[in-house]
């Protein structure tokens, strides 16, 4: 039970990393992306193809690039979780209407007093929900980091591959679907209380 208990320890640790990478990357470039005109085309479609490449590939690219471990694990998990938030930080922003921004600007708002007063909270949901996403996806994904010694709950299912040991396979793969799935839980809340919040 302790070492079941180190496990998720680790495997959120390195979760929680990679996503917290991720939202200060995220955000800021999906807020720029959807503020541009010309740029915007070739960003979103260099995001879709980092989208679509699968999490196995990814921790196998940064193998020889940044060696082994957690680090590298957290560098991996991150590029991972960067597209959603980005794409639904865009998507967000650029959903706010029109007509809300010129009510606010006749009433005396500057630039930055909508972006900060009207466009954010309305956009929030929808750039909450590609945070609870990448969230759930870095949950899952972190198992594979094992491969790379990463450490977390994908050392059960590694270790149960390589000895044929079924309980301790079944052991990891338990405990990493419980953690995506109160995962998802919780952001789910979340994003409702912020949907009607801004409704």
């Amino acid at each position: 039970m302790i070492d079941l208990a180190v496990h998720v320890r680790d495997h959120l640790a390195l979760a929680a990393s990679a996503l917290a990478v991720a939202l200060l990357v995220g955000v800021p470039l999906g807020a720029a992306i959807a503020g541009g005109n010309r740029l915007r085309g070739p960003a979103l479609g260099a995001v879709y193809v980092a989208r679509v490449v699968p999490s196995l590939a990814v921790l196998a690219i940064m193998l020889p690039l940044v060696g082994i471990g957690f680090v590298p694990s957290v560098v991996a998990l991150t590029l991972l979780a960067i597209p959603p938030i980005v794409l639904n930080t865009d998507i967000g922003l650029r959903g706010v209407p029109e007509a809300v921004r010129d009510a606010a600007r006749g009433l005396g708002m500057d630039r930055r007093q909508v972006r900060n007063r009207v466009d954010w909270p309305l956009a929030l949901p929808v750039v909450f929900s590609g945070i609870r996403t990448a969230a759930v996806e870095v949950v899952a994904s972190a198992t594979l980091a094992a491969f790379i010694g990463g450490g977390g709950l994908g050392e059960y299912i590694v270790n149960g591959l390589a000895e044929n040991d079924t309980p301790q396979l079944l052991e990891g793969a338990i405990a990493v679907g419980v953690l995506a799935l109160a995962t998802q839980w919780l952001l789910t809340g979340v994003e409702r209380r912020l949907a009607a919040r801004a409704a």
